[in-house]
């Protein structure tokens, strides 16, 4: 089941992004790498800033989670991730489907240029990775990273009939 989350998700949310992220450590550069991967305040903030959880559930317990936030012109997809145990059964796919019949316009997801895995996720999903120059500018538009950050990391943009018509 695909729900919303709502704030008593959170420590749940926390547990499930830490989990799942420890598949960055070693990947990722070795300085963007921390534990916990995402703190909890960071977490509240990120919630407090507009993005919006959703969560799957199986037999009553939220193994994934993904988070959609509208920016400026864009939506951006942020924080998708399944408990490692969970991983590989059609959990991100099902919560990501969920979430692009709910955006309409053009929909953006950055990620660890290191993390092959989750770029071929949204490559299989729709999505198409746009090249250096417009990553950086995307980066720099649309997140609120570090630069270190923008250096190493991905930017794919959807493919999908909803979004084609969309200029710009």
């Amino acid at each position: 089941m695909i729900r919303p989350c709502t704030a008593t998700d959170v420590p749940e949310i926390f547990t499930i992004v830490n989990d799942a992220a420890q598949a960055y450590q070693g990947v990722i550069p070795a300085d963007r790498w921390h534990e916990p991967y995402m703190p909890l305040e960071e977490l509240q903030a990120e919630i407090a800033a507009g993005v919006k959880f959703w969560g799957y559930e199986e037999d009553r317990r939220l193994v994934g989670v993904m988070g959609m936030q509208p920016v400026k012109d864009v939506t951006l997809i942020r924080h998708a991730y399944v408990r490692t145990e969970n991983r590989n059964h059609g959990a991100g796919g099902k919560l990501l489907r969920h979430l692009l019949e709910r955006i309409e316009g053009k929909i953006l997801v950055g990620t660890w240029q290191a993390a092959g895995w989750a770029v071929r996720f949204y490559q299989k999903h729709g999505f198409q990775m746009v090249g250096t120059e417009e990553k950086n500018r995307l980066l720099s538009a649309y997140w609120q990273i570090p630069s270190r950050q923008i250096e190493t990391s991905s930017v794919l943009v959807c493919n999908t009939p909803s979004t084609l018509s969309v200029k710009g």
